[in-house]
């Protein structure tokens, strides 16, 4: 094992769990826990009292407003929150570290995140589907839209979780240079098979894409890798259906930074409705 690859196992990975003290949060926890058995972590809870700008809150826990909220309710919920952030260190360990602060809640999770320079944003969600993620969407997939840490999203309890095998969903004729220690360090932390996936819609460019796919792997230096090229209408239904037909346990999918509240990317898609956990990360 040369020094980089000795680097990379013995580096703590920085992660942040935003808490609402729901269980959705609770399952975000599982799972870091469980990729902690392998790959070091340093994990911090962050509570977020959603307020608007006119309340601050500085680092001596100090309530400030403008008058237009009482400064006495947002200091009983600021008191609420101490207490339940407290509470996490008896039931997850004293290692982790809490914080709280005030803002809209997906901004100040964003601004949070990358401000205390994350390696990674782990976050339960619901999902949504219909006209709920039409109109609203989740707050999982807003934070993947808008941030430039990788989120690590699951619907459910994954503590029984074994990861064998990580795929890679990406449209390799992309030729820009990617980053992606986060899916190497987990990869070689696991010893697991990295499967990469494209989706086609024309069979005229699979002979394409399996050129692409060699460029790519051997330009990121990508090692125990399968590849696989599935014909389908579109990248969340060949993700959807490649998994009904393998067992795959963590997607990862990059994703480009958008900007209005109606876009919905393929990536944003699978974080509401895939019961798989997925890990995006932003696209250079």
């Amino acid at each position: 094992m040369n020094y980089s690859q000795n680097q990379m196992k013995m580096e703590k990975l920085k992660v942040l769990i935003p808490t609402d003290f729901s269980v959705q949060a609770e399952y975000a926890f599982i799972l870091v826990n469980r990729l902690q058995v392998k790959l070091p972590m340093e994990i911090h809870f962050l509570h977020v009292l959603n307020f608007p700008d006119t309340v601050t809150l500085d680092s001596f826990g100090t309530i400030s407003t403008c008058g237009e909220i009482d400064a006495g309710y947002v200091t009983v919920q600021r008191d609420l929150a101490m207490d339940k952030l407290n509470a996490l260190k008896s039931v997850y360990g004293k290692e982790i570290s809490s914080h709280l602060v005030v803002g809209k809640t997906i901004d100040a999770i964003v601004a949070f995140a990358e401000k205390e320079s994350f390696d990674l944003i782990a976050m339960g969600t619901k999902g949504a589907w219909g006209l709920k993620e039409r109109l609203s969407g989740t707050e999982t997939q807003y934070v993947a839209r808008k941030t430039t840490v990788p989120v690590l999203s699951l619907m459910c309890d994954r503590s029984d979780l074994e990861i064998d095998h990580l795929l890679f969903v990406h449209d390799f004729s992309d030729t820009a240079h990617q980053e992606l220690d986060l899916m190497k360090k987990l990869q070689s932390a696991f010893n697991a098979t990295l499967h990469l996936l494209q989706i086609v819609k024309n069979e005229e460019l699979i002979a394409d894409t399996e050129r692409s796919m060699e460029d790519f792997a051997a330009r990121h230096e990508l090692n125990n890798v399968e590849k696989h090229i599935l014909k389908d209408k579109d990248v969340e239904s060949g993700v959807i259906h490649f998994n009904q037909m393998n067992t795959m346990d963590i997607i990862f999918i990059g994703t480009y930074q958008k900007k209005g509240v109606f876009h919905s990317s393929a990536t944003e898609k699978l974080i509401n409705h895939l019961f798989k956990p997925i890990i995006s990360f932003q696209l250079n």
